[in-house]
Protein backbone atom coordinates (compact mmCIF):
# COMPACT_ATOMS: atom_id res chain seq x y z
CA UNK A 1 0.00 0.00 0.00
CA UNK A 2 1.24 3.55 -0.65
CA UNK A 3 2.32 6.01 2.02
CA UNK A 4 -0.53 8.36 2.97
CA UNK A 5 1.26 11.69 3.38
CA UNK A 6 4.07 13.72 1.82
CA UNK A 7 6.91 11.65 0.32
CA UNK A 8 7.87 8.09 1.39
CA UNK A 9 11.17 9.14 3.06
CA UNK A 10 9.43 11.70 5.31
CA UNK A 11 6.80 9.15 6.33
CA UNK A 12 9.46 6.59 7.19
CA UNK A 13 11.26 9.08 9.47
CA UNK A 14 7.95 9.92 11.19
CA UNK A 15 7.13 6.24 11.66
CA UNK A 16 10.53 5.39 13.20
CA UNK A 17 10.32 8.45 15.47
CA UNK A 18 6.91 7.36 16.71
CA UNK A 19 8.24 3.82 17.22
CA UNK A 20 11.17 5.13 19.28
CA UNK A 21 8.78 7.18 21.48
CA UNK A 22 7.19 3.92 22.69
CA UNK A 23 3.69 5.41 22.40
CA UNK A 24 2.52 3.24 19.49
CA UNK A 25 2.31 -0.48 18.84
CA UNK A 26 3.25 -2.07 15.53
CA UNK A 27 -0.41 -2.38 14.61
CA UNK A 28 -1.07 1.30 15.39
CA UNK A 29 1.93 2.37 13.33
CA UNK A 30 0.65 0.25 10.44
CA UNK A 31 -2.77 1.89 10.59
CA UNK A 32 -1.42 5.45 10.99
CA UNK A 33 0.83 5.23 7.96
CA UNK A 34 -1.30 2.99 5.73
CA UNK A 35 1.25 0.23 5.28
CA UNK A 36 1.31 -3.45 6.27
CA UNK A 37 2.77 -4.73 9.55
CA UNK A 38 5.49 -6.49 7.59
CA UNK A 39 6.45 -3.14 6.07
CA UNK A 40 6.72 -1.55 9.53
CA UNK A 41 9.00 -4.37 10.76
CA UNK A 42 11.17 -4.04 7.62
CA UNK A 43 11.89 -0.34 8.15
CA UNK A 44 12.49 -0.75 11.89
CA UNK A 45 15.05 -3.47 11.10
CA UNK A 46 16.68 -1.28 8.44
CA UNK A 47 16.98 1.60 10.95
CA UNK A 48 18.47 -0.58 13.65
CA UNK A 49 21.14 -1.87 11.28
CA UNK A 50 22.06 1.30 9.35
CA UNK A 51 20.51 4.31 11.07
CA UNK A 52 18.53 7.06 9.35
CA UNK A 53 20.41 6.69 6.03
CA UNK A 54 19.16 3.11 5.75
CA UNK A 55 15.64 4.48 5.25
CA UNK A 56 16.56 5.58 1.70
CA UNK A 57 15.11 3.42 -1.11
CA UNK A 58 17.69 0.90 -2.36
CA UNK A 59 18.41 0.47 -6.07
CA UNK A 60 16.72 -2.53 -7.64
CA UNK A 61 19.43 -2.90 -10.30
CA UNK A 62 21.38 -6.17 -10.10
CA UNK A 63 24.90 -5.94 -8.71
CA UNK A 64 26.21 -7.60 -11.85
CA UNK A 65 24.70 -7.52 -15.36
CA UNK A 66 25.13 -10.92 -16.94
CA UNK A 67 24.59 -9.54 -20.43
CA UNK A 68 26.55 -6.32 -20.06
CA UNK A 69 28.31 -5.32 -23.28
CA UNK A 70 32.08 -5.53 -23.04
CA UNK A 71 34.27 -2.62 -24.12
CA UNK A 72 35.85 -4.78 -26.83
CA UNK A 73 32.53 -5.54 -28.51
CA UNK A 74 31.36 -1.94 -28.17
CA UNK A 75 34.59 -0.83 -29.80
CA UNK A 76 33.95 -3.22 -32.70
CA UNK A 77 30.48 -1.73 -33.17
CA UNK A 78 31.93 1.79 -33.36
CA UNK A 79 34.68 0.61 -35.70
CA UNK A 80 32.14 -0.93 -38.07
CA UNK A 81 30.02 2.22 -37.96
CA UNK A 82 33.05 4.32 -38.89
CA UNK A 83 33.65 1.98 -41.82
CA UNK A 84 30.06 2.14 -43.03
CA UNK A 85 28.76 5.45 -41.76
CA UNK A 86 25.39 5.21 -43.53
CA UNK A 87 24.49 1.75 -42.25
CA UNK A 88 22.02 1.22 -39.44
CA UNK A 89 21.97 -1.23 -36.54
CA UNK A 90 20.68 -4.28 -38.54
CA UNK A 91 23.54 -4.19 -41.06
CA UNK A 92 26.17 -3.30 -38.43
CA UNK A 93 25.01 -6.24 -36.31
CA UNK A 94 25.23 -8.59 -39.30
CA UNK A 95 28.87 -7.63 -39.87
CA UNK A 96 29.57 -8.00 -36.14
CA UNK A 97 27.92 -11.42 -36.20
CA UNK A 98 30.23 -12.52 -39.00
CA UNK A 99 33.23 -11.33 -36.98
CA UNK A 100 32.55 -12.68 -33.46
CA UNK A 101 29.84 -15.34 -33.88
CA UNK A 102 26.39 -15.86 -32.42
CA UNK A 103 27.47 -16.53 -28.83
CA UNK A 104 29.12 -13.13 -28.32
CA UNK A 105 27.04 -11.00 -30.68
CA UNK A 106 24.56 -8.67 -28.91
CA UNK A 107 20.98 -8.11 -30.03
CA UNK A 108 20.12 -5.55 -32.68
CA UNK A 109 18.53 -3.34 -30.01
CA UNK A 110 21.83 -3.31 -28.09
CA UNK A 111 23.76 -2.31 -31.18
CA UNK A 112 21.22 0.44 -31.81
CA UNK A 113 21.58 1.65 -28.20
CA UNK A 114 25.37 1.89 -28.58
CA UNK A 115 25.04 3.93 -31.77
CA UNK A 116 22.50 6.26 -30.14
CA UNK A 117 24.62 6.68 -27.02
CA UNK A 118 27.54 7.87 -29.16
CA UNK A 119 25.38 10.17 -31.28
CA UNK A 120 25.82 8.10 -34.44
CA UNK A 121 22.13 7.74 -35.33
CA UNK A 122 20.20 10.44 -37.13
CA UNK A 123 16.55 10.76 -36.21
CA UNK A 124 14.39 10.38 -39.30
CA UNK A 125 11.20 12.26 -39.84
CA UNK A 126 8.31 9.84 -40.24
CA UNK A 127 6.57 10.47 -43.54
CA UNK A 128 2.96 9.67 -44.12
CA UNK A 129 2.48 7.58 -47.21
CA UNK A 130 -0.56 6.87 -49.29
CA UNK A 131 -1.99 3.38 -49.11
CA UNK A 132 -1.06 1.60 -52.37
CA UNK A 133 -3.98 1.00 -54.66
CA UNK A 134 -2.87 -2.41 -55.89
CA UNK A 135 -0.01 -4.78 -56.52
CA UNK A 136 2.89 -3.41 -58.51
CA UNK A 137 4.70 -5.15 -61.36
CA UNK A 138 7.47 -6.50 -59.12
CA UNK A 139 5.52 -9.50 -57.87
CA UNK A 140 6.47 -11.85 -60.68
CA UNK A 141 10.24 -11.57 -60.05
CA UNK A 142 10.98 -15.11 -58.94
CA UNK A 143 14.64 -15.42 -59.84
CA UNK A 144 17.70 -13.62 -61.22
CA UNK A 145 17.52 -12.05 -64.68
CA UNK A 146 13.75 -12.24 -64.92
CA UNK A 147 13.66 -8.44 -64.78
CA UNK A 148 16.42 -5.88 -64.99
CA UNK A 149 15.70 -2.32 -63.89
CA UNK A 150 17.32 0.63 -65.66
CA UNK A 151 17.27 4.32 -64.88
CA UNK A 152 19.39 7.44 -64.50
CA UNK A 153 20.46 8.75 -61.11
CA UNK A 154 20.00 12.50 -60.80
CA UNK A 155 22.99 14.37 -62.18
CA UNK A 156 25.53 16.56 -60.37
CA UNK A 157 28.56 18.62 -61.34
CA UNK A 158 32.08 17.34 -60.89
CA UNK A 159 34.90 19.62 -59.74
CA UNK A 160 35.82 20.57 -63.30
CA UNK A 161 32.34 22.06 -63.81
CA UNK A 162 31.05 19.29 -66.03
CA UNK A 163 27.92 17.19 -65.65
CA UNK A 164 27.88 13.59 -64.39
CA UNK A 165 24.68 11.56 -64.81
CA UNK A 166 25.00 7.90 -63.76
CA UNK A 167 23.27 5.15 -65.73
CA UNK A 168 22.25 2.41 -63.31
CA UNK A 169 21.05 -1.12 -64.07
CA UNK A 170 20.12 -3.70 -61.42
CA UNK A 171 18.63 -7.17 -61.20
CA UNK A 172 15.18 -6.78 -59.61
CA UNK A 173 15.18 -10.11 -57.77
CA UNK A 174 18.66 -10.19 -56.21
CA UNK A 175 19.14 -6.36 -56.18
CA UNK A 176 22.55 -6.93 -57.75
CA UNK A 177 23.83 -3.65 -59.20
CA UNK A 178 24.96 -4.61 -62.69
CA UNK A 179 26.01 -1.18 -63.89
CA UNK A 180 26.72 2.21 -62.33
CA UNK A 181 28.51 4.37 -64.86
CA UNK A 182 28.72 8.14 -64.99
CA UNK A 183 27.76 9.63 -68.37
CA UNK A 184 28.83 13.08 -69.47
CA UNK A 185 28.07 13.49 -73.15
CA UNK A 186 24.32 12.93 -72.96
CA UNK A 187 21.86 10.11 -72.26
CA UNK A 188 20.69 9.26 -75.78
CA UNK A 189 20.74 5.83 -77.39
CA UNK A 190 24.16 6.48 -78.93
CA UNK A 191 25.70 6.81 -75.47
CA UNK A 192 23.60 4.23 -73.64
CA UNK A 193 23.48 1.31 -76.09
CA UNK A 194 27.23 0.43 -75.83
CA UNK A 195 26.86 0.00 -72.07
CA UNK A 196 24.01 -2.46 -72.56
CA UNK A 197 26.11 -4.27 -75.14
CA UNK A 198 28.79 -4.74 -72.50
CA UNK A 199 26.21 -5.81 -69.90
CA UNK A 200 24.67 -8.43 -72.19
CA UNK A 201 28.10 -9.84 -73.06
CA UNK A 202 29.09 -10.11 -69.40
CA UNK A 203 25.83 -11.20 -67.77
CA UNK A 204 23.72 -12.57 -70.63
CA UNK A 205 20.21 -11.48 -71.59
CA UNK A 206 17.38 -10.89 -69.12
CA UNK A 207 13.77 -11.80 -69.79
CA UNK A 208 12.52 -8.22 -69.40
CA UNK A 209 13.80 -4.69 -68.80
CA UNK A 210 11.81 -2.26 -66.65
CA UNK A 211 12.24 1.49 -67.14
CA UNK A 212 10.39 4.75 -66.74
CA UNK A 213 8.81 6.58 -69.68
CA UNK A 214 11.68 8.94 -70.46
CA UNK A 215 14.28 8.86 -73.22
CA UNK A 216 16.14 6.89 -74.40
CA UNK A 217 13.93 4.10 -72.99
CA UNK A 218 10.57 5.44 -74.23
CA UNK A 219 9.09 8.15 -76.42
CA UNK A 220 5.78 9.76 -77.31
CA UNK A 221 5.57 7.71 -80.50
CA UNK A 222 3.63 4.52 -81.23
CA UNK A 223 3.93 2.11 -78.26
CA UNK A 224 6.51 4.48 -76.82
CA UNK A 225 9.18 2.87 -78.98
CA UNK A 226 12.70 4.23 -79.36
CA UNK A 227 15.65 2.88 -81.30
CA UNK A 228 16.98 1.44 -78.02
CA UNK A 229 13.75 -0.36 -77.09
CA UNK A 230 13.38 -1.63 -80.69
CA UNK A 231 16.83 -3.20 -80.35
CA UNK A 232 15.72 -4.85 -77.10
CA UNK A 233 12.62 -6.24 -78.80
CA UNK A 234 14.72 -7.66 -81.63
CA UNK A 235 16.84 -9.43 -79.00
CA UNK A 236 13.68 -11.07 -77.70
CA UNK A 237 13.38 -8.99 -74.50
CA UNK A 238 10.08 -7.94 -73.00
CA UNK A 239 9.52 -4.25 -72.25
CA UNK A 240 8.05 -3.10 -68.95
CA UNK A 241 7.35 0.53 -68.16
CA UNK A 242 6.21 1.98 -64.88
CA UNK A 243 3.29 4.37 -64.76
CA UNK A 244 4.22 8.05 -65.16
CA UNK A 245 4.84 9.64 -61.79
CA UNK A 246 4.98 6.28 -59.95
CA UNK A 247 8.66 5.58 -59.17
CA UNK A 248 7.52 3.23 -56.37
CA UNK A 249 6.71 0.68 -59.07
CA UNK A 250 10.47 0.47 -59.53
CA UNK A 251 10.96 0.69 -55.76
CA UNK A 252 13.95 -1.61 -55.35
CA UNK A 253 15.94 0.33 -57.90
CA UNK A 254 14.90 3.66 -56.39
CA UNK A 255 16.01 2.41 -52.95
CA UNK A 256 19.43 1.68 -54.42
CA UNK A 257 19.52 5.27 -55.71
CA UNK A 258 18.82 6.49 -52.17
CA UNK A 259 21.73 4.41 -50.86
CA UNK A 260 23.96 5.97 -53.51
CA UNK A 261 22.74 9.45 -52.59
CA UNK A 262 23.58 8.84 -48.92
CA UNK A 263 26.95 7.26 -49.68
CA UNK A 264 30.24 9.08 -49.31
CA UNK A 265 30.99 8.02 -52.87
CA UNK A 266 28.23 10.34 -54.07
CA UNK A 267 30.37 13.36 -53.13
CA UNK A 268 31.46 15.24 -56.24
CA UNK A 269 35.02 14.39 -57.31
CA UNK A 270 37.50 16.44 -59.32
CA UNK A 271 36.56 14.94 -62.69
CA UNK A 272 34.62 12.10 -64.27
CA UNK A 273 37.54 9.68 -64.02
CA UNK A 274 37.78 10.15 -60.25
CA UNK A 275 33.99 10.09 -59.96
CA UNK A 276 33.81 6.74 -61.76
CA UNK A 277 36.32 5.25 -59.32
CA UNK A 278 34.00 6.35 -56.49
CA UNK A 279 30.97 4.86 -58.24
CA UNK A 280 32.85 1.59 -58.71
CA UNK A 281 33.61 1.50 -54.98
CA UNK A 282 29.94 2.05 -54.19
CA UNK A 283 28.93 -0.75 -56.55
CA UNK A 284 31.43 -3.17 -55.00
CA UNK A 285 30.24 -2.35 -51.46
CA UNK A 286 26.57 -2.54 -52.44
CA UNK A 287 26.96 -5.94 -54.11
CA UNK A 288 29.55 -7.68 -51.94
CA UNK A 289 29.56 -6.07 -48.48
CA UNK A 290 26.20 -4.48 -47.71
CA UNK A 291 23.70 -7.02 -46.28
CA UNK A 292 20.04 -6.49 -47.23
CA UNK A 293 17.24 -7.11 -44.77
CA UNK A 294 14.92 -8.20 -47.59
CA UNK A 295 17.53 -10.81 -48.57
CA UNK A 296 17.72 -12.16 -44.99
CA UNK A 297 20.90 -10.15 -44.39
CA UNK A 298 22.65 -11.65 -47.39
CA UNK A 299 24.41 -9.59 -50.04
CA UNK A 300 23.24 -9.38 -53.67
CA UNK A 301 26.52 -10.98 -54.73
CA UNK A 302 25.62 -14.13 -52.79
CA UNK A 303 22.41 -14.58 -54.79
CA UNK A 304 23.00 -13.29 -58.31
CA UNK A 305 24.10 -15.57 -61.14
CA UNK A 306 24.50 -14.64 -64.78
CA UNK A 307 21.78 -15.42 -67.29
CA UNK A 308 21.97 -18.67 -69.27
CA UNK A 309 20.81 -16.69 -72.34
CA UNK A 310 24.18 -15.76 -73.78
CA UNK A 311 24.70 -12.76 -76.05
CA UNK A 312 27.29 -12.89 -78.82
CA UNK A 313 26.57 -9.57 -80.51
CA UNK A 314 24.28 -11.03 -83.17
CA UNK A 315 20.57 -10.43 -83.52
CA UNK A 316 18.32 -13.48 -83.81
CA UNK A 317 16.40 -14.00 -87.03
CA UNK A 318 13.40 -11.66 -87.36
CA UNK A 319 10.01 -13.06 -86.48
CA UNK A 320 8.18 -14.81 -89.29
CA UNK A 321 4.60 -13.61 -89.19
CA UNK A 322 1.78 -16.08 -89.99
CA UNK A 323 1.12 -16.59 -93.69
CA UNK A 324 -2.38 -15.04 -93.62
CA UNK A 325 -1.05 -11.76 -92.20
CA UNK A 326 0.08 -8.83 -94.31
CA UNK A 327 3.66 -7.58 -93.95
CA UNK A 328 4.92 -4.07 -94.54
CA UNK A 329 8.34 -2.45 -94.53
CA UNK A 330 8.46 0.77 -92.54
CA UNK A 331 10.17 3.41 -94.63
CA UNK A 332 12.91 5.80 -93.50
CA UNK A 333 10.43 8.48 -92.51
CA UNK A 334 8.50 6.09 -90.27
CA UNK A 335 5.64 5.42 -92.70
CA UNK A 336 4.31 2.35 -94.50
CA UNK A 337 2.71 2.14 -97.90
CA UNK A 338 -0.95 1.16 -97.97
CA UNK A 339 -3.02 0.95 -101.16
CA UNK A 340 -1.50 3.90 -102.94
CA UNK A 341 -1.06 6.02 -99.84
CA UNK A 342 1.11 6.22 -96.76
CA UNK A 343 0.28 5.58 -93.11
CA UNK A 344 2.36 6.91 -90.22
CA UNK A 345 3.85 4.19 -87.99
CA UNK A 346 6.87 5.47 -86.03
CA UNK A 347 10.39 6.54 -86.96
CA UNK A 348 11.75 4.13 -84.34
CA UNK A 349 10.77 1.27 -86.70
CA UNK A 350 12.37 2.72 -89.82
CA UNK A 351 13.67 -0.08 -92.11
CA UNK A 352 11.94 -2.74 -89.97
CA UNK A 353 9.19 -5.13 -91.07
CA UNK A 354 5.87 -5.17 -89.24
CA UNK A 355 2.99 -7.64 -89.38
CA UNK A 356 -0.68 -6.75 -89.79
CA UNK A 357 -3.10 -9.33 -88.43
CA UNK A 358 -6.61 -9.08 -89.95
CA UNK A 359 -9.26 -8.66 -87.26
CA UNK A 360 -12.25 -7.91 -89.51
CA UNK A 361 -14.30 -4.85 -90.48
CA UNK A 362 -11.33 -3.13 -92.11
CA UNK A 363 -9.16 -3.30 -89.00
CA UNK A 364 -5.77 -4.85 -88.47
CA UNK A 365 -3.73 -5.56 -85.36
CA UNK A 366 -0.23 -4.14 -85.90
CA UNK A 367 2.70 -6.20 -84.60
CA UNK A 368 6.44 -5.82 -84.33
CA UNK A 369 8.15 -9.03 -83.26
CA UNK A 370 5.96 -10.25 -80.36
CA UNK A 371 4.66 -6.83 -79.34
CA UNK A 372 1.24 -5.65 -80.46
CA UNK A 373 1.57 -1.94 -81.23
CA UNK A 374 -2.00 -0.90 -81.92
CA UNK A 375 -4.90 -1.19 -84.35
CA UNK A 376 -4.79 0.02 -87.95
CA UNK A 377 -8.20 1.28 -89.13
CA UNK A 378 -8.37 1.40 -92.94
CA UNK A 379 -11.30 3.81 -92.96
CA UNK A 380 -9.55 6.31 -90.73
CA UNK A 381 -6.19 5.73 -92.39
CA UNK A 382 -4.25 5.69 -89.16
CA UNK A 383 -2.92 3.40 -86.43
CA UNK A 384 -4.58 3.84 -83.07
CA UNK A 385 -2.34 3.01 -80.15
CA UNK A 386 -3.48 0.80 -77.30
CA UNK A 387 -3.90 2.77 -74.10
CA UNK A 388 -2.26 0.00 -72.09
CA UNK A 389 0.96 0.65 -74.02
CA UNK A 390 1.03 4.18 -72.59
CA UNK A 391 0.81 2.82 -69.05
CA UNK A 392 3.06 0.90 -66.74
CA UNK A 393 3.74 -2.28 -68.70
CA UNK A 394 4.35 -3.41 -72.26
CA UNK A 395 4.26 -7.18 -72.40
CA UNK A 396 3.08 -8.55 -75.75
CA UNK A 397 0.91 -11.41 -74.60
CA UNK A 398 0.70 -13.32 -77.87
CA UNK A 399 3.64 -15.55 -78.68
Amino acid sequence: MPWKQTDPMTERIKMISEHLSGDYSITELSQRHGVSRQNVYKWIERYEVGGWEALEELSRAPHEQALALGKEVEGMILELKMRWVNWGAPKIRQKLLERIGVARCPAESTVSAVLKRHGLVKARRVRRRAVPGGAGPLEHCGGPNEVWCADFKGWWMTGDGRRCEPLTVSDAWSRYLLKCVGLREGTGTRMVKPHFELLFREYGLPVAIRTDNGPPFASMGLAGLTSLSVWWLKLGLRLERIEPGCPQQNGRHERMHLSLEQSQERRARANLRQQQKALDRFRQEYNEERPHEALEQRTPGELYVASPREYHGRLPAPREYPYHWTERQVRTGGRMKWRGGEVTVTKALAEERIGLEPTGDGKWAVWFEHLELGTFDERKGRIERHRRLDGMQVKGEKQ
